[in-house]
């Protein structure tokens, strides 16, 4: 990752919010991958609930942990957690909404998807955004890796997920799509 002043200027995050519907309607919400922070304090401000956020890193859960305490931000519940290896340890059906942000290129994008069903209750909703692979970013991973909006729809079991909202370009670098659960 690079220094969070440089990473920050990557995302506008008001939009990318925007475009996934992350607002009031939103009770309790995931986020794997928590990183700096960067949507998980404006999502905290947006949603009724808990943001329950984790990420492999304990330097990012610090990083976090520290910003929710400037901010006093009572609704963020941080843990350090492979997620892929341990799950978030949530309950089935008690999640609204889970964040799915620049992860899926990961080599199990199956298991994070597979995760945030189990987590999910009836019609919530799972918001992916991702680096676009059309394009040269100044960041992000590799082009190779980086998953499409179509390779992404061809992951999503249709007999347990729908589309809810078409893929979008979120400029200047992302893409996003939001799918719910049956």
């Amino acid at each position: 990752m690079p220094v969070e002043d440089i990473w920050s200027d990557f995302f506008n995050v008001d939009l990318i919010l925007s475009e996934l519907q992350i607002n009031s309607m939103i009770n309790d919400l995931v986020e794997i991958g928590c990183g700096y922070g960067t949507f998980t304090i404006p999502s905290s401000k947006q949603i009724t609930g808990k943001l329950y956020t984790f990420d492999i890193e304990k330097d990012m859960v610090d990083i976090v942990k520290q910003k929710i305490t400037n901010e006093r931000i009572d609704n963020v519940i941080p843990e350090q957690r492979d997620i892929l290896i341990q799950t978030t340890g949530l309950a089935s059906d008690s999640i609204d909404y889970v964040m799915l942000f620049n992860i899926l290129h990961h080599d199990s994008p199956i298991d994070f998807l597979t995760e945030a069903y189990r987590i999910l209750k009836p019609k919530g909703k799972i918001g992916i955004l991702h680096w676009r692979s059309d394009i040269l970013t100044p960041r992000g991973p590799d082009l190779s890796i980086r998953p499409n909006p179509v390779q992404i729809l061809q992951w999503i079991d249709k007999s347990k997920f729908k589309l809810d909202k078409n893929p979008v370009v979120i400029e200047p670098y992302h893409y996003g799509l939001v799918i719910s659960k049956l």
